[in-house]
This record gives C-alpha cells, sequence and structure tokens, in this order.
C-alpha cells in the first residue's frame, strides 16, 4: 500500500506550453508507451550508477520538465528491472507518471533533488488517520521513518508507507542507506513494487492491476496514464 500528498485527485489538463504548436498528439491506451529509448549502461559500476544517464536525461528534461536527476532515477530503475525482471517491461514513462502525481518529482512544496538523489526538505504526507477521504493506517515504525509515533504517513517523492518501505526498500545509488528520501531508491523500489503486483506491465492488464495495487484509485491510474504518455512522446504533463 502506498499513499499520496492529495487525498483527492483532479482532472489533469495537458498542454504543451504557451500555447506552443505542432506538439504530437498524446496516446491513447494502456499500458502508456515507454518513451525514449535508454542508452546501454554498467548496471554493476560502483556508486551512483545511474549517473551514466546523464547525457540522456538531459536531453529531455527541459522538453519533459523533469529534472535530471529524477529522470536518471526512473531510467537505471527501468534499466536494472529489464535485467532482473525481464518478464516484467516496465517503462521509465510509467515511473515518471506516478512520481509527477505523488510528488511533483521531488519538489512539493519546495523541495528540491540533490546530485546524490536525495530530496531536500523531506517530503512527509498528512496523517493517515481515517478522517474523511484518508485511509487509516496505525503506527508501524514507531514514528522512525516519519515522525509520527501514532499514524503512519506517506514518504519521499514516490510516497511510500512505512510498512511498504521496510519490505520492498532498496539501496539504488550505493551509499548503503534505503532512504525512502532518495529518489533513486524510491525509483528502484517503485518498479519492485509495480512488478511483483502486476507481472508483465506490457499488458493493458498487468499495467492496471500494478496502478491499482500502487493507489487502489481508477482517477489516479486514469492521471498517471495521461502523465506518462505525455512522456512517451516528448511532452510535459
Amino acid at each position: 500500500m502506498t499513499g499520496v500528498l492529495a487525498v483527492a485527485m483532479v482532472a489533469v489538463v495537458l498542454a504543451g506550453c504557451g500555447g506552443e504548436r505542432n506538439l504530437p498528439p498524446i496516446p491513447e491506451g494502456i499500458p502508456p508507451g515507454p518513451g525514449a529509448a535508454l542508452p546501454v549502461i554498467d548496471l554493476d559500476a560502483p556508486g551512483r550508477t545511474a549517473v551514466q544517464l546523464r547525457g540522456w536525461a538531459d536531453e529531455q528534461a527541459d522538453r519533459l520538465g523533469i529534472p535530471s536527476i529524477a529522470l536518471e532515477a526512473y531510467g537505471y530503475a527501468a534499466a536494472v528491472l529489464t535485467r532482473s525482471r525481464p518478464d516484467c517491461g516496465i517503462a521509465w514513462t510509467t515511473l515518471a507518471g506516478i512520481a509527477s502525481v505523488e510528488s511533483k518529482h521531488g519538489t512539493h512544496r519546495g523541495a528540491g533533488v540533490g546530485a546524490d538523489g536525495s530530496v531536500r526538505p523531506s517530503i512527509i504526507g498528512i496523517p493517515l488517520d481515517g478522517s474523511p477521504g484518508v485511509a487509516l493506517v496505525r503506527d508501524t515504525d514507531g514514528g522512525k521513518l516519519d515522525g509520527d509515533p501514532v499514524y503512519d504517513r506517506a514518504l519521499g517523492p514516490l510516497q511510500f508507507i512505512p510498512e511498504t518501505w521496510k519490505r520492498w526498500g532498496v539501496d539504488a545509488n550505493g551509499d548503503g542507506v534505503i532512504d525512502p528520501q532518495n529518489i533513486d531508491d524510491a525509483a528502484l523500489t517503485a518498479a519492485r513494487y509495480l512488478c511483483a503486483s502486476g507481472g508483465d506491465l506490457t499488458s493493458e492488464r498487468g499495467w492496471q492491476s500494478a496502478l491499482l495495487t500502487y493507489n487502489q484509485s481508477n482517477t489516479y491510474l486514469l492521471t498517471v496514464r495521461d502523465r506518462a504518455a505525455a512522456y512517451s512522446v516528448g511532452r510535459r504533463a
């Protein structure tokens, strides 16, 4: 189970910047397209391996409105799953669509993503206290990760609740810390979770199953789909 920063989703308007013309149409259908192909990188390199995608990310960052560091994280996560779970077929566009909805790619409320992938200040959601429109999730970590010893709160740029993070969290940048506030760790964790939840994400059924496991809302699913589909053709979402 994961959380979202917003209690209710609103309609998403996908448009180009400043009335720009001749933008490619946003494809319909599920799953959204895979987007720009990833270059081959050494997945076993030491340190923050995602940095090998810097040139690929820089080429797209301004056009998509996604920070390069975040794009590197999404691309790296997809590349890792291509090797470890070739049956899954998760694309970086899906991870980007989710992160756009959850935290504006780690920039929610003035946060930023550092060169090491860490999001500062930390992104912590509302208490999941069962109030109207909010799930009830009592504390599972003694407040260690979210600072709340009574109720759990969603964490980081991909908005995991502590219980889910404890089960699925992974160190993706080689610093020895499994940190929900690090976009590398969070993106790879999300990719693993989605593949386990949906199986074949190149199929409509698999992709829908994965997204509804991540957040049980059809509105959420369609919003992620729209944003990922925009990214798949080089448009801002």
